[in-house]
C-alpha cells in the first residue's frame, strides 16, 4: 500500500520503471509446511474486494493455467470491503486475504497468529494539478490536502513526517486536511476544490492518465525518511495454523502467483492478451487509464524479501508508531519480526 525530496513529473515517472531483476524473482515461502497430496483438500479460500488488484493476479492464475499445472484448487469470496475481509479472516471463514502488516503486527501482539509476505511495494501519491501552484511539499502550507482515508491512514502519517524534516511543517496545522473516500478525494481534485491528494496507487493512476503531476511519489517519502530498501506496507495475511493444515497449498498459490506477476511484468506485447482479459475488473475509464493502471501495477510487484526488508520495516514502524500513536499500533506496541515469512529467490 515512500518519500524523498520533492522531485519534478519526469523525476516521478522514474519511479514507474520497472525493476525487472526484482520483478522476475519468484520467492517460495520458507514458513509454509509441505505435505505429500493436497489436490483432493477443500479449496483454499481466499478472501478480496471485487475489484481489488488482488482479484487481477487471482484472475490471471486460473486463466493461465497456473492453479492446475500447480494442482492447485481455490476459490475467491468477494467482499464489500477491506475491513469484512479481516473480520472473516479472523472468524476462520477465509484462510487467505490482502491487508496491511500493521494491523496484521498489532493482531499478533493481541495474540493471534498471523503471518505475513508481501503482495505489493505500491503506495499512494502526492497528486496536484500540472503547472499548477503546488510545486514542492513547502507549498502545502495553507492549502487544502485531500487525503485518502483517514488521520491515521499510513501514507498520510508518513508525509506528515516528511514534511516536518524536510519543510519544516506540520500539515495537521499548516495546512487543512479534507479527508474522504478515494474516489471523492479524486473528485475533489478534478473541480479544482483541493490543491493537492494523497491518494491510494490505483486512484493516483488514474488521476496521472487525466493529467495530473505525481507530486511525491510514497515511496520517495520512505527513502526520504532514510528507510531502505522500500518496505513493502501491504502484502498476504494468514494464519500460522492454517500453514500447518494447509502449507502445500499456501506454498502453490504463492508460486502461481509468482508466475502470474512474471506474465503481466512482462513486455507490453507479450502480456497484452493476460491484460486484456483484465481490463473489466479494472474498470478503466479508456485506454490512457487502463495504460496507467498497467504500470502503476507492474511496479509494485515485489521481489524476494529478507532479512534487510524485515530492517526496513522495523524503520518503518518506529516512525509510524511515533506519528500515530497508540491509536495506531495499539496499547502494547512492539515490533515483532516474527510476523514475516521470509523468501528464497
Amino acid at each position: 500500500m515512500s518519500n524523498t525530496g520533492m522531485k519534478g513529473e519526469g523525476s516521478a515517472m522514474e519511479g514507474l520503471r520497472p525493476n525487472r531483476r526484482a520483478m522476475l524473482a519468484a520467492p517460495l515461502l520458507l514458513a509454509l509446511v509441505p505435505s505429500e497430496s493436497y489436490a483432493a483438500e477443500a479449496p483454499l479460500r481466499i478472501g478480496s474486494l471485487k475489484f481489488g488488484t488482488l482479484n487481477w493476479l487471482t484472475e490471471t492464475i486460473r486463466a493461465e493455467g497456473l492453479a492446475a499445472r500447480e494442482g492447485l484448487s481455490f476459490e475467491s469470496i468477494d467482499f464489500a470491503g477491506g475491513q469484512a475481509t479481516t473480520v472473516a479472516l479472523q472468524a476462520g471463514d477465509i484462510d487467505l486475504i490482502v491487508s496491511d502488516w500493521l494491523w496484521a503486527m498489532r493482531r499478533r501482539q493481541e495474540g493471534e497468529d498471523f503471518r505475513f509476505a508481501p503482495f505489493s511495494s505500491a503506495l499512494g501519491a502526492l497528486m496536484v494539478a500540472s503547472g499548477g501552484p503546488v510545486r514542492a511539499v513547502a507549498d502545502l502550507k495553507g492549502r487544502k490536502l485531500g487525503v485518502a482515508g483517514g488521520a491515521l491512514d499510513k501514507s498520510w502519517l508518513l508525509l506528515r513526517a516528511y514534511a516536518q524534516q524536510t519543510a519544516g511543517i506540520d500539515l495537521t496545522k499548516d495546512a487543512e486536511p479534507v479527508y474522504g473516500a478515494p474516489p471523492l478525494i479524486n473528485q475533489q481534485l478534478s473541480l479544482g476544490r483541493i490543491d493537492a491528494a494523497l491518494t491510494f496507487w490505483p486512484f493516483a493512476a488514474r488521476l496521472d492518465a487525466q493529467g495530473f503531476a505525481r507530486l511525491l511519489d510514497m515511496k520517495e517519502v520512505v527513502a526520504g525518511l532514510g528507510i531502505a530498501p522500500p518496505p513493502p506496507l501491504v502484502g498476504f495475511v494468514w494464519r500460522e495454523r492454517t500453514a500447518a493444515t494447509k502449507g502445500a497449498q499456501l506454498a502453490a498459490f504463492f508460486r502461481a502467483a509468482a508466475a502470474a506477476n512474471r506474465l503481466l511484468a512482462g513486455s507490453d506485447a507479450a502480456a497484452a492478451s493476460a491484460w486484456e482479459r483484465l481490463r473489466p475488473l479494472m474498470q478503466a475509464a479508456d485506454a490512457a487509464e487502463f495504460g496507467k493502471l498497467r504500470d502503476y501495477y507492474r511496479v509494485g510487484i515485489p521481489g524476494p524479501f529478507d532479512a534487510a526488508g524485515v530492517a526496513a520495516c522495523a524503520k518503518l514502524y518506529d516512525v509510524l508508531a511515533r506519528i500515530g500513536g497508540a491509536e495506531l499500533v495499539g496499547p502494547k506496541p512492539g515490533f515483532d519480526p516474527g510476523l514475516f515469512a521470509l523468501s528464497r529467490g
